[in-house]
């Protein structure tokens, strides 16, 4: 039994081989005589283009300057033309012209010795009454070589009669050089061949094998007929080593386990089919995927194509569609007089499409009506000519309930900013409000020490009195100030045009001095004020530009304490801008430690603070504020030690203020 089984895999072996050999030698051998059939078509098609290109040079009775002109043109076209000649009806030349890639080719034996060639040609296509060829026939030339070569001759008739004769020579060996394309002979040598086998030309470079294929095909041309000879110089084909391991290692696990090999050869193929079905299931899901509708119209308006999704679109089958011109089933009859005149002026081509297409209303076949959106343009056929007019479709409909939705969406949305608009706001006033209300708390402690003070003293002295007074009214101020900045901050949050007002610079200082005076001295710092000299007032919301400088003054010497600064001191200066009359500039400068690199980067956002009981806000609205204005917001290094920070705000119309008495 395993005798037998070697014998049977053996020759399963040797019969597989033997197949393949011949099959590749067959595919061979076919592939070559395709190839030769092939290039046989190409050089009839050639010279039947050549005969057409010599028929126009006799076209409207040329002159002969004009025919040789021409007749060079030609000769330095075609390659394998080497001669042209201009014979009167008894065969006399009357003019020549001779290729310029060569010497002349009768230069050595003269046109005389080939006339029997030439004559035997024309007599042949006067009989025929169109091109004749002649046998080839060999010509040496002057380098001790030669050419073979044929002739054609074209009669001219003119009104019944013959007026002379178109004579080309040809070179056999550049017909197969310029007519054959270069993939036929980069593999093979063409050659071509007398019917007896004896080798007329040859082109192409043979190489050695360990057998030549060859193919043979006639090329049978009126008066003459040669053949087309086409020589494979690959050998025949060898088994490849991978397919012999291939077959060898298929067998030994043959022979191991059949039933194993079955399964998964089962398997395998359970896989590639469930593969081919996923693939083709994938290419109708993407046919039926698409949703623009397509349509074409010839010139006239008639439907040459639409698409799958234009039929569901408006519920047709493309039979009731097809060959229909206007009005179309799916215009609404209320519409048809207007879409008729849109698509004549369409079709007379007076009016282009836009680009970005155009909406219209179509009409589904159970009558309702729905929004689709249109694209055109012109259908250009392969020569360049309109046919007709491509157009493309979008049912819009759900876009139209989409932005219903959104709309509603919106409004939900403005409604959730309101609300967010509240928190910001509550943040704001939170952070604005504690610098009046720690000074109220400041005046009404002050006022509260001051009256224990004269009820344990028990006396009725006026100072005290005073003072209190002062204290009460520093309170009333604070409270209006509070509530000041309440609308300030309600007006900014909510993004309102703010009542700005024309303010002398003076006053601004002189409302927030009271504050910065009464820090400046808890923590021991000496403030200077500079004012220039004849200052506009300031159009600007005069609460939040006083809230400014406060929170730039109160930063300042807060940086200053915290650094523990020997002799602290703070800056506050009003000037005119540089190179800029109607901008004055705002800086508060102290001599404090200064802002580092990595605070720099984020000192103006929101809720970032080096403070540990600050909210981060203060910069940040600051610069807010400014920007509103038409202004901006910088800081610099002090020179020396500390920073200044610096903002614009935009002079009055009012020209200068005067100074507060």
């Amino acid at each position: 039994m395993w005798a037998l089984l070697v014998v049977l895999v053996a020759g399963m072996l040797t019969t597989l081989v033997w197949l393949a050999g011949r099959y590749e030698t067959s595919e061979v051998q076919s592939r070559l005589e395709r190839d030769t059939a092939e290039a046989v078509a190409d050089i009839r098609a050639a010279l039947t283009r050549n005969v057409q290109s010599l028929q126009a040079l006799e076209s409207g009775n040329p002159s002969r300057g004009a025919w040789l002109l021409e007749a060079q043109a030609l000769l330095r076209e075609h390659r394998e033309l080497v001669r042209i000649e201009w014979r009167s009806s008894k065969l006399a030349t009357l003019m020549s012209a001779d290729t310029p890639y060569r010497a002349p080719v009768f230069e050595r034996l003269g046109r005389a010795s080939v006339h029997s060639d030439v004559s035997l040609a024309c007599a042949a296509a006067l009989r025929a009454s169109g091109p004749a060829y002649s046998s080839s026939f060999f010509v040496p030339q002057a380098d001790g070589m030669g050419i073979e070569v044929m002739e054609l001759c074209l009669p001219l008739v003119t009104a019944g009669e013959l007026t002379g004769y178109v004579v080309a020579t040809y070179s056999l060996g550049e017909i197969l050089a310029s007519m054959l394309g270069p993939q036929l002979t980069r593999s093979q040598d063409v050659s071509f061949t007398e019917p007896d086998g004896t080798r007329l030309a040859l082109h192409g470079s043979m190489r050695p094998g360990s057998r030549v294929f060859t193919a043979q095909q006639l090329l049978d041309l009126p008066g003459n007929t040669i053949v087309l000879r086409m020589d494979s110089w690959r050998g025949a084909p060898q088994l490849f080593p991978n397919v012999l391991t291939a077959l060898v290692t298929a067998m030994s696990i043959a022979l191991l386990g059949v039933l194993f090999l079955l399964g998964k050869d089962t398997r395998r193929r359970q896989r590639a089919e469930q593969d081919l079905a996923d693939a083709l299931a994938f290419r109708k899901a993407m046919e039926d995927s698409l949703v623009t509708g397509l349509r074409a119209r010839d010139l006239r308006g008639h439907l040459t194509y639409v698409n799958p999704a234009f039929c569901a679109m408006v519920g047709f089958t493309p039979q009731e569609l097809l060959g229909r011109g206007a009005p179309a089933p799916y215009w609404p009859p209320e519409l048809a007089d207007e879409y008729q005149k849109r698509q004549e002026i369409r079709l007379a081509g007076h009016h282009q499409p836009p680009r970005d297409g155009y909406e219209s209303v179509f009409m589904r076949k159970d009558g309702s009506r729905f929004p689709v959106l249109i694209f055109e343009a012109p259908l250009i056929n392969h020569e360049g000519l309109q046919t007709g007019w491509m157009s493309a479709f979008l049912d819009i409909s759900e876009q139209r309930r989409v932005e219903e939705l959104s709309r509603a969406s919106q409004e939900r949305l403005q409604a959730t900013a309101r609300l967010a608009t509240v928190g910001e706001m509550a943040s704001l006033l939170s952070h604005e409000l504690n610098q009046p209300l720690a000074a109220i708390s400041s005046y009404a402690t002050g006022s509260i020490n001051l009256l224990k003070a004269s009820a344990l003293a028990g006396t009725g002295e006026s100072e005290p009195l005073a003072d209190i007074e002062t204290a009460m009214r520093r309170i009333a101020q604070q409270a209006e100030r509070a509530g000041k900045v309440i609308k300030s901050v309600h007006d900014f949050v909510r993004r309102r045009d703010k009542e700005r007002e024309a303010v002398s610079p003076q006053l601004l200082i002189d409302a927030i001095m009271p504050l910065v005076a009464l820090q400046a001295r808890k923590l021991g710092v000496r403030v200077d004020v500079r004012l220039g000299f004849g200052l506009p007032p300031v159009l600007c919301d005069r609460t939040m530009v006083e809230q400014v400088l406060l929170n730039l003054a109160r930063n300042a010497m807060q940086a200053m304490d915290q650094a523990g600064v020997a002799h602290p001191s703070l800056t506050i200066e009003v000037r005119r801008a540089d190179g800029s009359a109607s901008w004055l500039e705002f800086s508060v400068a102290d001599v404090g430690p200064g802002i580092s690199e990595e605070v720099k980067r984020q000192l103006f956002t929101p809720f970032f603070t080096t403070k540990s009981e600050g909210m981060g806000l203060g910069l940040s609205l600051c610069r807010t504020v400014v920007e509103q204005h038409g202004g901006f917001l910088v800081f610099e290094p002090n020179q020396g030690r500390g920073t200044i920070f610096r903002f614009t705000l935009p002079a009055g119309s009012h020209g200068p203020a005067a100074a507060p008495p």
